[in-house]
């Protein structure tokens, strides 16, 4: 718990990480910062997708439209948090040159994708009555 309080106080300080031990190749820290915007842009994606499915699919069923919408609306926001909290923990471990953090969340986060898009082709399989 106290690993994760200092991980979020780092979202908000992050010249704090320079005091954890010492200061990595650069290329290793852009690679980091590559990969928690490549994290931000798969969160926008989730967004705009619940947003679309909310708002073009006026047909789909009232439940259905808004599960769906939130379901990837949800996975947006949890893809955005997930990013920076990555990002402070790659960058400690680094610093201290500890091995990466593991995490389950790519797994999570491309089974909800999974379970939203096989509800998707379904829907337009079937069709759907307002």
């Amino acid at each position: 718990m106290i690993d994760f309080v200092r991980s979020v106080r780092l979202w908000f300080v992050p010249a704090e990480v320079r005091q954890e031990g010492g200061t990595p190749d650069y290329r290793f820290s852009l690679a980091n910062e590559r990969t928690f915007l490549a994290w931000l842009r798969t969160a926008l994606a989730l967004i705009g997708g619940g947003f679309a499915v909310d708002q073009f699919l006026p047909d789909l069923r009232w439940g259905w439209r808004v599960g769906l919408a939130l379901a990837l609306l949800a996975a947006g926001v949890l893809c955005s948090l997930r990013a920076v909290n990555h990002w402070a923990r790659c960058e400690r471990a680094m610093r201290r040159g500890e091995d990466l953090p593991v995490s389950r969340f790519p797994v999570l986060l491309s089974l909800v994708v999974a379970v939203v898009a096989v509800v998707m082709v379904v829907v337009v399989l079937v069709g759907w009555e307002g």
